[in-house]
């Protein structure tokens, strides 16, 4: 072989190397943000960023209020839990793009309402102006079993077309309650 077929190999072995290394790095990346969270990760985080927040905005407390305070905290997310129905059972975050003034995320959601389960993804576009931050949903996908309730498919659908996670949560709070008040009548009469 001649010295320029080496040298060329050579110049495209070391360009594969780059770009093994640049792969490698970008994978190890999107592990660490693609971590699943356990319902008892997200309250230790929410408890922490509340800790956070209250300690920026108000200095220091002692520990038996900040104990106290975690206690309302647990208080207020339980009757929220209570009054909804909403559990959070998996979170995971990815994010798919960042630059100075846009960010968008992918987000996996699942848990469950009084019985029904759900499941649901997401991208959360963020987009930064002056003075303003607004976030849009899209990309939204809901699996939900239905099963023959074509009323629940076509909201599913619509919520899905028009990206409204609001909407979708108190709808499926007040349907869930009163599928579970039809599910123990029926039961009684079996």
């Amino acid at each position: 072989m001649d010295d320029n077929a080496c040298q060329g190999y050579e110049d495209e072995i070391q360009a594969l190397e780059e770009e093994i290394k640049l792969l490698t790095e970008k994978y190890e990346e999107i592990q660490q943000e693609s971590t699943f969270f356990s319902e008892e990760e997200i309250l230790k985080s929410m408890k922490s960023f509340q800790r956070e927040t209250q300690g920026e905005s108000q200095g220091h407390r002692s520990p038996s209020d900040l104990k106290a305070q975690l206690e309302s905290l647990e208080a207020d997310l339980s009757f929220l839990m209570k009054l909804t129905g909403l559990q959070f059972t998996s979170h995971s975050k990815k994010t798919v793009e960042k630059t100075r003034d846009r960010t968008v995320q992918k987000h996996r959601l699942s848990g469950n309402c009084h019985s029904l389960s759900f499941q649901l993804e997401f991208q959360l576009q963020e987009m930064q102006s002056k003075e303003k931050v607004s976030s849009v949903v899209t990309d939204l996908n809901i699996i939900m079993e239905c099963g023959e309730d074509s009323g629940v498919s076509k909201f599913v659908s619509s919520v899905e077309e028009h990206g409204n996670l609001v909407m979708f949560f108190r709808s499926l709070s007040t349907y869930a309650e009163w599928y579970e008040h039809r599910r123990r009548t029926f039961l009684h009469f079996k």
